[in-house]
């Protein structure tokens, strides 16, 4: 059975693109039929580096036969074979391609959905190329005034960058997140993502920018009006009159606990410092207040 031995076919294939003195042209549509085959005969043989080649053969195959559809296709197996190997740099690489292959052939959609597969699988190994690719992943669906598609991308960047300690991008992600879901009038998932923000800001110990978060999107009046703000309100509060067991009692309620999981982990640690020095510093304010306003 020579005919279907992968190894000859990927052969006979690389042959048919290569000029000699008695090929003067490449015949990319036999080749590309040819690469197919291997790669399918590599796959089913479990030699998932061959395969790999193979696909990428077969992407450039398609794409040189102006068929940008099945070269991302092709790209993308040849993605998830690197993805077996461990081999991350072409993970990237190749939902890169795949994404930009769609994009050629005007699809958005699926575009945005290879540099998420991307992002996913690199998220353990390489976080700051999985942040990369998920926030161009959302770029592109919001270009596309989908913004609704992409809520559970931006939670997924956020959490890569709660792993990484990284909590301000982390706020900024959840800010996005908010604006995105402003845009389709999901006020349930903006309202949240304002909370988790001002979660994030008190993890991170930064009660002025948690402040300023929460004055911020309270000017929002669908985020105003909501049991999240209520909740963010009665944090506050709890921070300012260096409340440990107010502060303990308010991560356990039903707004905190519908939150996405990343962040009930952190609203269950709060508070992460000292907040009867808080509380000390806002009475300090508030007598300075008081003098600045003393007309006798």
């Amino acid at each position: 059975m020579s005919s279907s031995d992968p190894n000859k076919l990927l052969a006979k294939a690389d042959k048919l693109t290569k000029l000699s003195l008695t090929r003067w042209s490449a015949d990319w549509k036999t080749a590309t039929v040819l690469y197919e085959q291997a790669a399918n005969g590599f796959r089913g043989a479990r030699n998932h580096e061959k395969a790999k080649i193979a696909y990428e053969k077969a992407s450039q195959g398609q794409q040189m036969l102006s068929s940008p559809w099945d070269a991302a296709k092709h790209m993308e197996s040849a993605a998830a074979l690197a993805k077996e190997l461990s081999n991350w740099r072409e993970v990237a690489d190749f939902y890169q391609k795949a994404s930009e292959l769609y994009m050629e052939c005007g699809r958005p959609q699926p575009a945005s959905d290879a540099l998420a597969k991307g992002a996913r699988a690199l998220e353990d190994t390489m976080p700051e190329e999985a942040i990369q690719l998920y926030t161009d992943a959302c770029t592109i669906l919001e270009d596309d005034e989908k913004e609704q598609m992409t809520f559970d991308l931006y939670r997924a960047v956020t959490s890569v960058y709660i792993k990484l300690e990284k909590y301000t991008d982390a706020a900024s992600s959840l800010l996005r997140l908010g604006l995105a879901a402003d845009k389709c009038n999901a006020t349930n998932s903006q309202s949240k993502a304002y909370l988790s923000a001002i979660i994030v800001y008190l993890y991170a110990h930064d009660f002025k920018q948690a402040e300023k978060c929460y004055n911020d999107c309270s000017q929002i009046d669908a985020f105003l009006k909501s049991d999240h703000n209520r909740c963010a309100s009665k944090f506050l509060s709890a921070y300012t009159d260096g409340d440990v067991d107010e502060i303990k009692k308010i991560a356990q309620s039903s707004a905190v606990s519908h939150l996405d999981h990343a962040i009930i982990r952190l609203a269950r640690k709060l508070p992460t410092g000292d907040v009867s020095a808080l509380k000390t510093s806002t009475a300090e304010d508030d007598e300075d207040s008081l003098d600045e306003n003393d007309l006798t």
